[in-house]
């Protein structure tokens, strides 16, 4: 299908080029996932979404991020103890599930400091901060909001019509 699109293009290609590419990367992860024995597996987010228990935690951190998560009210979430969750999940995501969603959360503002013109506070409240001067130090831990926001918009390469 792909090469048919390529060598002889109709209209839409481009959207139906966009699918293919998206189809033919989940099934790319979905063979690496089956091919690779669990506990040969380096820990990461993506080989802990096939783990009973990391990765229902995963599904709550992606699906919440704003939410004031502690490792009580994810077990409970999740239904598994406090004990299980917190030894578990840095096994096979590689990190506690503080530092992912703080992770998770600085991607997240990333992508709405460069594709929107939301607030600060905005972004930091939907985010589950307190206060924008908590999220400006937790993203200044890598650069200052706005100043990301100015260089990550001046090197977007520009949109193709």
């Amino acid at each position: 299908m792909l090469g048919g699109e390529i060598s002889r293009p109709q209209p839409g290609a481009s959207a139906v080029l966009d699918r293919i590419v998206d189809i033919l990367l989940v099934q790319l992860l979905r063979a690496w996932l089956d091919t690779a024995p669990a506990p040969d597996r380096a820990a990461s987010w993506l080989s802990a979404l096939t783990d009973p228990i990391a990765g229902p935690a995963l599904a709550a951190l992606h699906t919440q991020p704003g939410r004031d998560w502690t490792i009580p009210s994810l077990a409970t979430a999740i239904g598994v103890s406090r004990a299980t969750l917190a030894r578990r999940f840095p096994v096979q995501v590689g990190c506690t599930p503080a530092a992912y969603l703080t992770r998770w959360r600085m991607d997240l503002a990333a992508v709405r400091l460069r594709d929107t013109d939301d607030t600060v506070g905005a972004i930091a409240r939907s985010l589950g901060y307190t206060s924008e001067y908590a999220f400006n130090r937790a993203f200044t831990r890598h650069m200052p909001p706005g100043r990301y926001r100015t260089r990550s918009r001046a090197t977007r390469p520009s949109e193709q019509q």
